[in-house]
């Protein structure tokens, strides 16, 4: 992997917690609206971390690809990743 750990482990971290909090809240039968904001968030937090990842693809991998015949490839591969996001 060529992103940051680090951010990656951070962003993670977060949407633990918050999925911690949202089982508390599922626990003590919480407002509907509530927990589901809250997923929103969690989902969001995954997201970011995605995105940091991705991101870090696209800067090493892809692009080194660019000068070797592995481009389409590393394309292709970025392509099925963001056609899943969009489901």
């Amino acid at each position: 992997m060529k992103a940051d750990p680090k951010k990656v482990k951070r962003q993670l971290a977060i949407a633990k917690g918050q999925i911690e909090g949202i089982q508390k809240m599922v626990d003590e039968d919480a407002y509907c609206i509530d927990i589901s904001n809250q997923l929103m968030a969690a989902v969001a937090v995954l997201k970011k971390a995605n995105e940091i990842v991705l991101l870090a693809h696209i800067k090493h991998c892809v692009h080194d690809a660019c000068c070797e015949k592995e481009l389409d490839e590393k394309l292709g591969e970025v392509g099925a990743l963001l056609r899943r996001m969009g489901e």
